[in-house]
């Protein structure tokens, strides 16, 4: 099984869950494939981002939706067609679990796989 991040990035975030606020989330787009088959994920996790130094990311508030799932590969072509979906898809997530992730506040740069 070969997981990786395709696409992370930190963000400015909103919202209080399981009783601690949250200022921060990592918005990524995971890829997973394993003897033939791939699976793509969008996902995001609230964390507290107390200061400018603090990353530490706590999973109890990680949210994802499948978006695709079936025999191929990694594919580039679809990679860009889901992370140009990533914004709306993690907006719904994020609206679902009565938080935000602000998209035009970068925390750090975006990596890419």
């Amino acid at each position: 099984m070969a997981v990786i991040n395709v696409y992370e990035q930190y963000f400015e975030a909103e919202g209080t869950y399981n009783g601690t606020e949250r200022r921060g989330a990592l918005v990524m787009l995971v890829s997973d494939s394993e003897a033939g088959n791939i699976r793509y994920e969008a996902a995001v996790t609230f964390f507290p981002h107390k200061d400018e130094e603090d990353y530490a990311v706590s999973y109890d508030a990680y949210f994802s939706r499948v978006l695709y799932e079936g025999k191929g590969r990694r594919s580039r072509k679809k990679e860009q067609q889901f992370l140009a979906e990533l914004p709306d898809v993690i907006h719904a997530l994020a609206e679902e679990a009565g938080m935000q992730v602000h998209f035009e506040c970068p925390l750090r740069d975006a990596r890419t796989a």
